[in-house]
């Protein structure tokens, strides 16, 4: 894994969780246009609306260059399945996925999926599994599998096909279980998927640090996220790119952001979520951005309405930044494993092809 240490400027990422599906497409679009480099999408339960993973997938066809990372949850979803749609949606956005990994703490997830409530140190601990079941599967076609042979009416070389073999370890607090593989797609075209969390699900005991590419951080007000930037950084090294979090309310339409703020429909939930919220101008969110952006290889805006706040931040915000030299160019046709500046990898498996063709000689 490499960082972004190369690179002075950074990206931003929006989290589009206020795009219901009728305007989806309006707003990915806009957000596209604006110059933001990741779109993500929260996995909130509204009625309605489809999961986050299949709101990304929309978006795949209809987008170019902007990433796209849905939000997953890995306790009450079966690991086999996120994979899959995870490889499906990398093919569908043209290798612009990713995975914000989430563990629900969730008394109602539990219940309609009929499993009993998980809480405390087992959260991590499903996380951690559904993580390295994933990134198993995803190897576990190599590159070159799917061959199409005419002649001998062979579509694929099984010998590159792959049993992964994942068991649960034997401190698992939840139902044990086993993955035997190989998945039922073709590698993703990244190879493997960038995958994130917050920065207080990574660590020992917890997701192992080598499972992650990026990590979220959060704090309770926008002074203390640049030292929580900082802490983090120093605790978890460069092994991984950092990604701050921000709720933003804006001066918008002759409305002062305070105002807007003050009402039931623009409150948000940033103290339930424990996220730093800036309520103010452009220009002042441009300097939080700016000293962010230096010490954050990215920052997640949450916009506290949209249509509204997108609007503002394009215009003003965005070009602002770019101006200043902190924020980086639209990434043109790349994917997102080449936004944070990570290589493709081989297939774990390709070597004990190799290897096993060795032997036989």
């Amino acid at each position: 894994m490499s960082t972004l240490e190369e690179h002075k400027a950074g990206f931003l990422a929006i989290e589009l969780d206020g795009a219901g599906y009728q305007n989806l497409a309006t707003a990915v679009l806009a957000a596209e246009s604006a110059g933001f480099h990741v779109a993500t999408f929260a996995d909130a339960p509204i009625p309605e609306r489809v999961n986050a993973l299949q709101r990304a997938a929309f978006a795949g066809p209809l987008t170019r260059n902007i990433a796209l990372v849905p939000e997953v949850d890995t306790v009450y979803t079966e690991p086999f399945h996120i994979s899959t749609q995870l490889a499906s949606l990398d093919y569908v956005s043209g290798g612009r996925a990713g995975w914000i990994v989430t563990a629900a703490d969730s008394p109602e997830a539990a219940a309609a999926v009929g499993r009993s409530f998980v809480q405390g140190e087992a959260l991590a601990q499903e996380a951690a599994a559904s993580v390295e079941v994933g990134r198993r599967l995803w190897d576990s076609w190599e590159d070159d599998a799917v061959i199409r042979d005419v002649a001998t009416g062979r579509y694929l070389d099984v010998d590159k096909l792959h049993y992964v073999d994942f068991e649960t370890p034997a401190d698992f607090a939840g139902p044990a279980y086993s993955i035997k593989g190989p998945s039922i797609i073709p590698r993703p075209l990244q190879g493997q998927l960038p995958v994130l969390a917050a920065a207080s699900l990574v660590g020992e005991g917890l997701v192992p640090l080598d499972s992650v590419d990026a990590v979220l951080v959060s704090a309770p007000t926008p002074e203390l996220l640049v030292a929580e930037v900082r802490d983090v950084r120093a605790r978890l090294g460069a092994a991984v790119a950092v990604v701050a979090e921000l709720d933003v309310v804006l001066d918008s339409r002759g409305q002062p952001a305070v105002s807007r703020c003050a009402s039931s429909a623009e409150s948000g939930s940033s103290a339930e979520a424990g996220r730093a919220r800036f309520v103010g101008s452009s220009a002042g969110l441009a300097d939080v951005l700016d000293s962010l952006l230096k010490e954050a290889d990215g920052v997640r805006l949450h916009p506290a309405v949209l249509d509204v706040d997108l609007e503002e931040l394009s215009r003003l915000v965005l070009p602002e930044l770019r101006q200043r030299g902190s924020l980086r160019a639209p990434l043109q046709d790349g994917t997102f494993r080449d936004l944070l500046g990570l290589e493709r990898p081989a297939s774990r498996y390709a070597n004990t092809t190799i290897a096993a063709v060795g032997s036989e000689n």
